[in-house]
């Protein structure tokens, strides 16, 4: 048996073990709701349920490790009531909710949908319904791109994820500017999602942040840390190629700005997704980390990947040290007309 089948055994037993524990203890499963987005014919919902005792602490900063000390409820019947329509579905293995729905009649705008748990509590989820006639849309990357967190080096990212408290993380400097300035362009709904390789637990603090520094309010596409049927741990990368050709499969009219930093293969993947879908990739900014950064980040002074990749796919690709530097490469060499 591979060793992440081992771990995985492991990891469900031991929730199976504290669900129960806790169901005796008096605690109950409560569903919470992340950002959801669609367009005016689909929605697609996403949320979780974990098990909380009756007074659990709300919107309160705490050190960063307790966000990922869960118990997360598999398998759990939950109704979801977006519009006009209501759902019935269950949990994945690890607690998780993501469900499409046709048909909701809901408008373009930020909306609530209910997620109830018959046998806990409910919650509710917000959800993004795009324009019809969209054209423009920013996908962005977070770490070291918006937030200073300096991943994937294991020590310091642990201090920053595990020990700073969840409102003590600092932003790159100019980057809300920078997608502020992208508004004015492309109008005020331009929609912006956030891709992370982070987990689904630090989605309340990710949420305290954006709105605490400025950026956009946008739907998160996050991931799950852990065991997987093939490794240890989950592909970053692969992550997010996924995300990024499921946003150009689900929207096919409109164009993607990219967003990303030169620490991680933020600028292979827009690379990648470049040259696999030219027409679909407006333009490509990456924020350039310095040497000392880079050595954090991966253990080098040297990106990862080159933070130009000029030529792909005809692309542009604008590249600077913060959102300030991006707004005048930008200003210099703007993205093209959409149409």
């Amino acid at each position: 048996m591979a060793l992440a089948d081992i771990a995985r055994k492991a990891e469900h037993l031991i929730n199976r073990v504290g669900t129960e524990r806790k169901r005796k203890a008096g605690w109950k499963p409560q569903a919470t709701g992340y950002f959801g987005f669609g367009d005016t014919s689909k929605v697609r919902v996403l949320g979780r349920v974990l098990m909380e005792p009756d007074h659990a602490p709300q919107n309160e900063a705490q050190r960063g490790f307790r966000q990922f000390f869960t118990t997360q409820v598999g398998h759990e019947p939950v109704v979801v009531r977006a519009g006009d329509r209501e759902v019935e579905t269950r949990t994945n293995d690890n607690g998780y909710l993501d469900i499409l729905i046709r048909d909701h009649h809901l408008t373009p705008g930020w909306h609530e949908v209910h997620i109830d748990v018959p046998a806990g509590r409910p919650a509710t989820a917000e959800v993004l319904i795009l324009e019809p006639g969209t054209e423009v849309g920013l996908v962005s990357d977070i770490d070291d791109t918006v937030m200073v967190t300096m991943l994937p080096r294991a020590m310091i990212a642990a201090y920053n994820s595990w020990f700073l408290h969840t409102d003590a993380r600092k932003p790159v400097p100019g980057m809300a500017d920078f997608y502020q300035s992208l508004r004015q362009t492309y109008g005020a709904e331009l929609p912006v999602f956030y891709l992370s390789t982070g987990a689904w637990n630090t989605f309340p603090a990710l949420v305290n942040f954006m709105q605490r520094f400025g950026f956009p309010k946008g739907p998160m596409l996050l991931t799950d840390w852990g065991p997987t049927p093939t490794g240890l741990f989950r592909n970053g990368q692969s992550h997010k190629m996924v995300q990024l050709r499921n946003l150009i499969i689900d929207f096919p009219d409109i164009k993607w700005i990219l967003v990303g930093d030169d620490g991680q293969h933020d600028p292979l993947t827009y690379g990648n997704i470049s040259s696999e879908h030219p027409s679909r990739v407006l333009g490509v900014a990456i924020r350039e980390l310095t040497p000392g950064e880079h050595v954090l980040a991966h253990g080098t002074a040297a990106p990862i990947e080159p933070a130009r990749r000029s030529g792909v796919a005809d692309v542009p690709w604008i590249t600077g040290a913060d959102g300030f530097e991006l707004q005048r490469a930008l200003k210099d060499a703007p993205f093209p007309d959409p149409n």
